[in-house]
């Protein structure tokens, strides 16, 4: 175990320190290391037992819970609950003095905590330095300062985006001049993720829009203006979310549905990855959480998703077997953790799976139907995620295999969990667990192209659009 302790004398009166401190969330607006961070289940940021759940800017996210709090004696304790970073037993104590030299405030913060043998000096620079000094200086200046105010937006940013028409193929897909959006945060964007959802949203087969609308689903930029204290001019954020609407040169959305970046993530792979990163997140973590020596079947497996589920499955030790349509996609899928790959453009695969499945990750939809139910063990685990080949009319009856079957949606995941899941997406993308390669890139204006090569299949892995 280690001890961290870092002091300093704060140029404020200890009643407006304290103001801050108490408020158990109020570090996503000062400390800059802190991204968003949000107290769960709406209880107060100052009751005893509340949980805080944040992103760090680097990506690490953190889980921690407020145990005491005495505006008496200006103290606050609290201890992790959970964190990417392999940090165990995390204590730590907030307290306050008055200076009687001036009206000034005198701050410690001590915690005690373990981590891997070897790296005691690591975390303590990186607690004592990159946590504790830095806060420090920045809650000064933030005193000093006040709060953040939103920076004007630049005169020479065209608002422009690509308009679903019509419901129908690609052609009803427009490039046009649009009005500039007003919300909590504009974003610039940078980046623009191509997903297949965004072709059930042109077809109608989702009614998620009323044509003429702009559609899809995920983005990276830079703030250009907020009325949020999460966020400020010039941060570089990423979403995935609901209502469509990311196929556009600028966006403003409310501040939850954003979330920071870290340095080492950059706008074409958040825009890659935001959405696809963080379903296949879900899916092996929540839906079904894989195990070692478990058979997974990918279906779709050099795709968007698909290479990520193998590259992450592989990872948490199952044996990844994933279907694809041609021969140069199967050695992509190869080299991203299959460790058995059919070739197959009639969703014919079931006979020649060497065991069954123990969880079929389904993006096909109809067509693929008849050979999952013969793919999946005995208590396997049919997830259906998407419909390529067109929407389920029924399922076959799974009792003859104790199957079970999921029909998940992304966002009723993030709608609870958007920080705490992007944030172990953008850690894997630190430690090599992922890895995005965007393999295609279109102009904004050629939407439509990227649509008719997705649906062709002659694309592989992440598509971006750029404004």
């Amino acid at each position: 175990m280690i001890r961290v302790r870092r002091s300093a004398v704060i140029d404020a009166p200890i009643e407006r320190v304290w103001e801050v401190l108490r408020d158990f969330n109020s570090h996503s607006a000062w400390h800059p290391a802190v991204g968003p961070s949000e107290i769960e289940n709406g209880e107060p940021a100052d009751q005893v037992g509340c949980i805080r759940n944040f992103t760090l800017k680097d990506g690490n996210h953190i889980r921690e819970q407020l145990l005491a709090l005495s505006d008496r004696d200006y103290i606050s304790t609290y201890c992790i609950l959970d964190a990417t970073l392999p940090m165990r037993n995390y204590v730590a104590t907030v307290q306050l003095k008055r200076v009687t030299d001036g009206d000034r405030t005198f701050w410690h913060w001590e915690s005690t905590f373990d981590v891997p043998k070897g790296r005691e000096r690591e975390f303590d620079q990186l607690v004592g330095g990159g946590v504790y000094e830095a806060g420090f200086r920045a809650l000064a200046d933030y005193l000093r300062g006040g709060k953040r105010k939103p920076h004007a937006v630049p005169g020479n940013i065209e608002p422009q985006g690509v308009v679903a028409t019509a419901f129908g193929g690609p052609e009803v897909l427009a490039f046009r001049k649009l009005e500039l959006p007003r919300g909590e945060v504009l974003i610039r964007q940078a980046a623009i993720g191509v997903n297949y959802i965004d072709v059930y949203i042109r077809k109608g087969l989702y009614a998620m829009i009323e044509p003429p609308a702009p559609i899809g689903m995920e983005a990276a930029g830079v703030v250009l203006e907020s009325r949020s204290p999460d966020f400020r001019p010039g941060d570089r954020v990423a979403y995935a979310c609901t209502p469509p609407g990311a196929y556009v040169t600028v966006r403003a959305l409310p501040a939850k549905d954003l979330v920071l970046l870290p340095d080492h993530v950059s706008d074409e792979t958040a825009a890659a990855v935001m959405l696809k990163g963080m379903t296949a997140e879900y899916l092996l973590h929540r839906t079904f959480r894989v195990k070692p020596g478990d058979t997974v079947l990918v279906h779709a497996a050099a795709g968007g998703v698909g290479l990520l589920l193998c590259q992450w499955g592989k990872a948490l030790g199952a044996r990844v077997v994933g279907t694809v349509s041609s021969e140069a996609k199967a050695q992509l899928a190869a080299a991203n953790g299959c460790d058995e790959v059919i070739v197959t453009r009639d969703y014919r695969f079931a006979s020649r799976l060497k065991r069954g499945a123990d969880v079929i990750y389904d993006g096909l939809g109809r067509e693929a139907a008849k050979e999952n139910y013969e793919a999946l063990a005995t208590r396997g685990h049919w997830v259906s995620y998407g419909q390529a080949s067109g929407p389920h009319h029924s399922f076959p009856d799974l009792t003859a295999k104790s199957g079970t079957l999921s029909r998940p949606v992304l966002f009723h995941y993030t709608a609870d969990h958007l920080r705490e899941m992007a944030g172990n997406v953008f850690a894997a993308l630190r430690e090599g667990v992922l890895r995005v390669e965007v393999r295609h890139r279109y102009p904004l204006a050629a939407a439509a192209d990227a649509h008719r090569d997705l649906e062709a299949r002659r694309t592989a892995g992440q598509i971006v659009l750029l404004p």
